[in-house]
């Protein structure tokens, strides 16, 4: 057994990510006695050119993670594959002027030798691809077990288009009016479209958030987008301005107590009973409205403070609670997709109302009287008062509270069969369909005798057709639909001449299902079995960005109730523990769009970048300071940062490291690529630590072992508590601490120096495998090794907590022991992260140390 000298991370870290898989290292073994724990990544996309170190930050902290377990004793399930159907697979594709077949597996190269370089605890034995034919079977097998069940189903419906995309999207992928995928402006179109119905989970997709672990952030937004809202629906009675003829228009409301201050109705312009109960002189106008606001986006129809627009329909209603006939009107802040595309108006009682009612000089009756609502010098309401009240201008519910009046309200309505109570949701069943090639082909024949047909099971895949011209045609109809050979076919049920459905699944159908697979991803009889599932399923640890927070997840938990319910799974609950990392930003520059306070915008070529301050460039006309902003690392906008220089200039550990240090592993952070020499050398200390300490028989101090229980503590309550930011930072104390002449001069003991390298291990597994061999140990220690316990009585030092502030402004605190001598003190205050972080680019003047209360930075 020899030492090394000097810290050669390369050599390092392309011998231990051989060794680990020549040895079979990474592969979750089946019949192990160890309890089972999965740890999993979300599923990423190969839709660009490789990953940058925002993708970089969500794997490492995973890998972490996975690496703590197999520590502590599990046996981990650590899997990878690959989301590669879908929109943004095809986007990128038609982007290069490639086929998606050579751009996804050119990506997936890229990629796959990034995250190997990343030294992460991938079992690349179970790598998944939903391109796949033996995995896609299985995507098309669930299809057809919603279809058989009832939840999915064809249907003609007023759907989000994107023109760029040429593809119907689900309300999710709409975000602001806009296509989630490509920002392009959304339009409503007309489409026979596949769904499946989400609604009939919402309220268990509600329900069950109680009870996991996950950001109470993320349950909000999920709760938010579910939107249950407990009401009353109400029939008013409706005649057509042309027939005469009466129709029940049916409408939600959350608040039954208004209903005698209901003056008007309004439906949303797409209403499908538009048409019936418009007059003949009205029809012209009504036309040209709707179409007019089909070209809105929903976002801004929906706006509070968007001008009220509108056209009478020539049409009345009659208010069940007065018997008084009331105008109908159509007008876009009334949306088809929420509630019933209807709404009694109550303009007393709702600020939309009550504008659209002064605009068109509609009548307002107050119903609900408050001391607190506002009013002209008439008396009269000067604007809506939507709060609570006493009932008033009701009939026999005058006097009140309106929380009484709407339950008698509504009891009154059930017993004249006019109403009933009624739970609504913001939820929207799944809008399914795409109309793009690169995608699951949906596996349904249709017959003009049998009509829709399921593939049998037996004949899946149904497998998509290798085609040269892929690119969406915009008619409302796939590609696919062009391929005569594949189109035709006989029906499954009947054998008559048939034609396949031609619109293919979305991004997320893949994704809904795959941590299901991993346990066993090459079975061929089954989509998985349950008995395989129970050791490893639900995932006990799922990491990834919170921009999924409603899409993936709420898709996701869906899926795995309608298998629960089909008895294909015993769990309903995909995900146990949620953890959700920041996003990595970086400063952008503005070039083209840079604007001087004195010249106004600028030219490229007016931009003068200093090499004494690259972060500040200026105005070459008047050097006044030129501005910029931080947005989240992306190539679209240019300010994407690859690692793969970052890891050939200083190793995947220290970058890894510095992925962790950067800041709070939930918080966004913002990325400079200075930071990382900190971490380097970081490691650099640590090496020559560890190989000078190879001696076994180094006496151990009563200083350096209290020392080694607190940092073992310490470090096990930070990795508890996903404080990988500040857990590192312990880590660098004490190789600052063991170094220090007021530590023990750079000498440590084999259990001290044992447990160091173990406790690195999860951060920089590289150099803590190399360090490990070299104290003469023959295995990894991912095989045979312990996470390394603590005394709590020795690690209780008598400490005391300290401020550090910058500038006046506390950024950090240190927990100390008391007799820390000050320039102990200093170096560990310079070593917390949040104050380098505000330390990055500024001139440290002044370091005060006042013993037991505060250190004081002036800069």
């Amino acid at each position: 057994m020899g030492t090394m000298k000097d810290y050669n991370f390369s050599t390092i870290e392309k011998k231990w990510r051989q060794w680990w898989d020549t040895h079979d290292c990474h592969t979750a073994d089946e019949s192990s006695e160890r309890p089972a724990y999965y740890c999993l990544d979300m599923f990423p996309y190969p839709s660009g050119s490789g990953l940058h170190v925002g993708h970089w930050r969500n794997y490492v902290l995973s890998d972490v993670w996975a690496r703590y377990k197999r520590l502590q004793g599990f046996e981990v399930l650590h899997p990878i594959g690959w989301d590669a159907f879908g929109l943004p697979a095809e986007n990128d594709a038609i982007k290069k002027g490639i086929h998606p077949t050579i751009s996804i597996a050119s990506n997936i190269a890229t990629m796959k030798r990034q995250l190997h370089e990343i030294g992460a605890m991938y079992d690349w034995s179970r790598e998944l691809n939903t391109t796949d034919p033996d995995y896609y079977r299985w995507t098309q097998w669930i299809f057809l077990q919603m279809y058989h069940a009832g939840l999915a189903y064809r249907d003609n419906a007023l759907i989000n288009w994107c023109p760029s995309c040429a593809t119907g999207l689900a309300n999710e992928e709409v975000i602001a009016g806009q296509c989630e995928r490509c920002g392009t402006g959304v339009e409503i179109r007309d489409l026979d479209q596949w769904k499946l119905k989400i609604t009939a989970y919402a309220e268990r997709l509600l329900n069950d958030l109680e009870g996991l672990e996950w950001p109470e952030k993320v349950k909000t937004m999920q709760a938010n987008w579910i939107g249950r809202s407990e009401g009353a629906k109400i029939t008013f009675q409706a005649k057509s301005a042309k027939s005469g003829f009466s129709v029940g228009i049916e409408v939600f409301t959350t608040r039954p107590d208004t209903l005698f201050g209901v003056t008007y109705m309004v439906l949303a312009p797409e209403h499908p009973l538009v048409m019936d109960l418009v007059g003949d002189e009205e029809e012209q106008a009504v036309e040209e409205y709707a179409a007019e606001a089909r070209k809105v986006k929903e976002i801004d129809r929906a706006a509070e403070t968007r001008l009220k627009s509108g056209v009478a329909l020539g049409a009345s209603a009659v208010n069940p609670a007065t018997g008084t006939e009331i105008p109908i009107w159509i007008s876009d802040y009334v949306l088809m997709g929420y509630g019933t595309g209807a709404i009694m108006a109550v303009p007393g009682h709702d600020q939309r109302d009550f504008d659209f009612a002064k605009k068109f000089s509609l009548s307002i009756v107050e119903v609900i009287h408050s001391d607190e609502s506002e009013r002209d010098d008439n008396g009269d309401l000067s604007q809506a008062w939507a709060g609570d009240g006493d009932m008033v201008n009701s009939g026999r519910f005058d006097g009140l509270s309106s929380n009484e009046g709407g339950r008698q309200i509504t009891s009154w309505l059930t017993d004249e069969g006019a109403g009933t109570e009624s739970i609504n949701y913001r939820l929207r069943d799944w809008i399914f369909s795409r109309q793009r090639y690169w995608g699951e082909p949906i596996p349904i024949v249709h017959c003009p005798k049998c009509g829709e047909v399921p593939v049998p099971d037996k004949d899946l895949p149904v497998l998509l057709p290798h085609v040269e011209r892929y690119q969406p045609t915009g008619t409302g109809e796939s590609p696919l639909a062009a391929i005569d050979e594949w189109v035709n076919v006989d029906c499954p049920k009947c054998s008559a001449p048939a034609k396949r459905d031609t619109d293919t699944m979305p991004t997320w159908a893949g994704s809904s299902w795959y941590f299901l697979r991993y346990p066993n991803p090459h079975r061929t009889d089954v989509a998985f079995n349950p008995d395989e599932l129970a050791k490893w399923v639900p995932v006990h640890m799922y990491i990834g960005g919170v921009e999924h927070a409603i899409l993936h997840l709420l898709y996701a938990r869906f899926w795995t109730k309608v298998l629960h319910d089909r008895g294909h799974l015993s769990f309903d609950e995909p995900f146990s523990r949620l953890f959700n990392q920041g996003m990595i930003t970086r400063r952008s520059y503005l070039h083209s769009n840079a604007k001087c306070a004195n010249f106004g915008y600028i030219a490229d070529q007016e931009i003068v970048w200093s090499d004494d301050d690259p972060a500040t460039p200026t105005c070459g006309l008047c050097s006044q300071e030129l501005g910029i902003e931080v947005a989240k690392m992306s190539k679209s906008k240019g300010n994407s940062v690859s690692p793969d220089e970052l890891v050939g200039q200083h190793g995947a550990d220290a970058l890894r490291l510095y992925e962790l240090f950067v800041g709070p592993p939930e918080q966004d952070a913002e990325w400079t690529d200075r930071g990382i020499l900190g971490t380097g050398r970081f490691l650099s200390r640590l090496w020559k630590l560890v190989v000078t300490n190879i001696d076994p028989n180094t006496p151990p101090s009563d200083t350096v072992t209290k020392a080694r229980h607190r940092l073992v503590k310490q470090v096990t309550e930070g990795m508890e508590g996903f404080k990988f930011n500040t857990t590192v930072s312990r880590l660098m104390e004490f190789v600052n601490f063991a170094t220090s002449s007021n530590g023990p001069g750079g000498k440590i003991d084999p259990q001290t120096r044992d447990d160091l390298v173990v406790l690195v291990s999860p951060f920089a597994p590289h150099l803590a495998e190399e360090l490990w061999s070299l104290c003469g140990n023959e295995s990894s220690i991912f095989q045979n090794v312990s996470w390394p316990d603590f005394d709590a009585l020795l690690a209780s030092l008598e400490t005391v907590t300290m401020a550090v502030q910058i500038n006046g402004k506390v950024r950090a605190t240190l927990e100390l022991p008391v007799d820390a001598k000050n320039d102990e003190i200093e170096r560990l205050a310079l070593t917390e992260p949040n104050v380098m972080r505000h330390l990055e680019g500024e001139t440290l003047k002044k370091v005060i140390v006042v013993p037991g209360r505060v250190v004081n930075m002036v800069v």
